[in-house]
């Protein structure tokens, strides 16, 4: 069983925080840093707290433990991070040479809700925060009371040779990033984000590309004909790279059966006969709903599909929710009947509560209904 991610701020990752604070502390400042009351603040009761709180105690013994004066903090900061490097973060960083990885992500907030009034050295440490694991939390408090001014530094950021701070430039401007505080001016208007990752579609680094590709995605849940008409226009004469960043981008949109972006990849209406869905009446919680669709072209044309279907769970208050999930992309040809099969899962998961009753499967071909389905769902209610 993998590791809890919460436990990537652990005591170690605490005690070379200290260890590298203090050892420069005298330095930046002339001031001692104690370690000891660092770590003791840093460390209380963590093993009950998950992952930001943890990283929220750190953030509260730096602010404990380092000088009141930002900048002289900042140098302590800056001069404990590790060297500098263009490759892949591991989460599992070597912290002997410095600070890196997961220790990053309090001092960013660190920066982020007390460095408000340095914003020229605030800037500075997200710059050398992201090339050692991210900045795209902390630097979102800027996006918030400097919403231009941030975001220009951010343009010029899609210029640089890192392609962590490229990436930086869009994964911090993201106006639903998980995780982090939205950015209720970028959900609003979000043309200001469109045209920093218009900079940015055809990154060298599909990391950072991939990153665009979330962002539009979370423009989208707003704003999707937006979306839309940035992915049609982005496709015209798209290398294969960036058609791979606009499907990722569109997928939200697909899943809703967007029109625009349903032609935009070639998906139109489906000319089909002879659509016969089969599924099991009754499904016993724990096991598999099986089911299978048949359909025929009746145009004589190639088509190319995108078949989906929706499981409409029973709630509690008997009213039905849909959940859509990818099933296959086929090409259908004339006279060539094609039988697909698919099983579903029911069983315990901890992002939904499944309730006995009548449920509906839905099959969707490029975004339109072609067939809907009951079945009951049984359980062993206590």
């Amino acid at each position: 069983m993998p590791e809890p991610l919460k436990n990537l701020f652990n005591h170690d990752v605490i005690r070379h925080m200290a260890k590298h604070f203090s050892s420069h502390a005298n330095a930046s400042c002339g001031e001692g840093f104690d370690a000891a009351a660092f770590i003791e603040i840093a460390s209380n009761n963590l093993e009950s707290l998950e992952l930001k709180q943890r990283s929220a105690q750190i953030m509260q013994a730096m602010k404990h433990c380092l000088p009141d004066n930002f900048n002289l903090a900042a140098d302590i900061m800056l001069k404990s991070l590790a060297p500098e490097h263009n490759s892949d973060l591991s989460q599992h960083a070597d912290l002997t040479l410095g600070l890196n990885g997961w220790a990053i992500m309090p001092m960013a907030e660190y920066v982020g809700v007390y460095g408000q009034d340095e914003f020229n050295t605030a800037m500075t440490l997200f710059y050398a925060f992201t090339q050692r694991f991210t900045a795209e939390f902390g630097i979102r408090h800027f996006l918030l009371s400097s919403p231009q001014k941030t975001l220009n530094t951010m343009l010029k950021w899609c210029d640089d040779d890192n392609h962590h701070v490229r990436r930086l430039a869009s994964e911090g401007c993201r106006p639903r990033l998980p995780w982090g505080m939205q950015l209720p001016i970028y959900i609003q208007n979000p043309q200001p984000i469109i045209e920093l990752l218009e900079k940015l579609k055809d990154d060298n680094e599909e990391y950072v590309r991939r990153s665009v590709a979330n962002n539009l995605n979370d423009i989208a849940k707003d704003h999707p004909d937006l979306v839309a008409d940035t992915l049609q226009l982005w496709g015209k004469g798209a290398s294969p790279e960036r058609k791979k960043l606009l499907r990722h981008a569109g997928r939200t949109l697909l899943k809703q059966g967007h029109p625009k972006v349903l032609q935009s990849f070639g998906y139109f209406p489906a000319q089909l006969k002879n659509v016969i869905l089969n599924i099991e009446e009754v499904v016993e919680f724990g096991s598999k709903l099986p089911f299978s669709l048949q359909i025929e072209a009746s145009s004589m044309k190639k088509q190319l599909l995108m078949v989906d279907f929706a499981i409409h769970h029973l709630k509690a208050n008997g009213e039905l929710t849909a959940k859509v999930f990818k099933w296959k992309t086929i090409t259908l040809e004339y006279g060539q009947p094609l039988l697909l099969t698919k099983s579903h899962p029911f069983k315990a998961i901890t992002t939904r509560r499944y309730y006995p009753g009548v449920h509906k499967l839905e099959v969707l071909i490029n975004g339109v209904s072609v067939a809907l389905k009951s079945f009951e769902l049984k359980m062993d209610v206590e």
